[in-house]
């Protein structure tokens, strides 16, 4: 590989697949479908078609926090869209979200199912639905819209940037790594002197800005994401951590993380989510042993 210190950009970029890194293969500089591909539909007025990454965990710790306050309507079925895969890329996803990226949302309880894509948008959408977690006050409503496109303006920069360069570039350089670092340390900052005055981000009441902002810093603060949490020193960051904790004490959020993740303990992986017993029944550490329980048994 070259040495990107002696880099010089040529008059006009052309678009080199094999220096993409570890998403090489599904990355491309031009939209539209790949393939042609439906999508399921389940029972349930909501349909979410996602991948439990932080911006996915955002959209389902909102739907089981709806649930857990008894809003029945909110029950939904979780679809896994595997970007590894380029499912993103099929035309009934490209359909419901011309930018092919997770997560998507199909709102069928209207008399024309809307759709809505952009994670941010979703829990908009959602808390308007249902009028939930989201103030009616205008100066609270206002602050908690402020820490929502906070998080959507100030994630890449913690995803797209310290993220790749620290964890999935295909070398480590010291430039990119100590520009996002910086950056991410500052954010870090923000929330740690916010949560010094507030229980929740946008201040006395659980919103839509904690769920937007807790799957990417709280996961960053648990040392979950990009396994960087002694690198930033996030133990300097009291009150987030203090926040963090509270966060991740809700069953909801529980629950949501584990929706549509292929990640992590078996435990917490649910692939599909299509009623509440599937916690129960359908984590993959289920489904594991009882596949080996048929195949014991066949084998006797």
């Amino acid at each position: 590989m070259a040495d990107d210190t002696n880099y010089i950009p040529p008059k006009v970029w052309t678009w080199n697949q094999t220096s993409g890194g570890a998403f090489s293969n599904i990355n491309r500089p031009i939209a539209g479908s790949t393939h042609e591909k439906a999508l399921p539909f389940g029972r349930h007025p909501l349909q979410l078609y996602s991948l439990g990454t932080p911006n996915g965990q955002k959209v389902t710790i909102m739907l089981e926090e709806l649930l857990e306050l008894g809003y029945t309507n909110a029950e939904y079925d979780a679809w896994l869209i595997h970007i590894g895969e380029g499912d993103q890329f099929g035309s009934g996803f490209v359909d419901i979200n011309p930018n092919s990226k997770i997560p998507a949302l199909v709102d069928r309880s209207g008399p024309t199912p809307i759709r809505v894509f952009e994670s941010g948008a979703i829990l908009l959408h959602l808390a308007e639905k249902f009028g939930a977690f989201l103030p009616t006050d205008p100066a609270a409503r206002a602050e908690t819209l402020s820490w929502l496109f906070w998080q959507m303006g100030s994630a890449p920069f913690l995803g797209g940037g310290f993220g790749h360069f620290y964890a999935y570039a295909p070398t480590k350089q010291e430039y990119p790594i100590n520009r996002y670092a910086m950056e991410v340390k500052r954010q870090l900052d923000v929330l740690d002197r916010q949560l010094a005055q507030n229980e929740f981000v946008a201040g006395a009441e659980y919103t839509v800005a904690d769920m937007a902002i807790w799957p990417w810093y709280g996961s960053l603060m648990k040392g979950w994401q990009y396994e960087a949490a002694e690198f930033l020193s996030v133990q300097d960051y009291k009150n987030l951590l203090r926040w963090t904790n509270q966060i991740f004490d809700r069953p909801a959020v529980q629950r949501g993380r584990k929706v549509n993740r292929i990640r992590g303990a078996l435990s917490e992986q649910l692939h599909e989510r299509h009623e509440a017993s599937d916690f129960d029944t359908k984590t993959q550490d289920k489904l594991t042993d009882a596949s080996s329980t048929t195949v014991s048994g066949a084998a006797r």
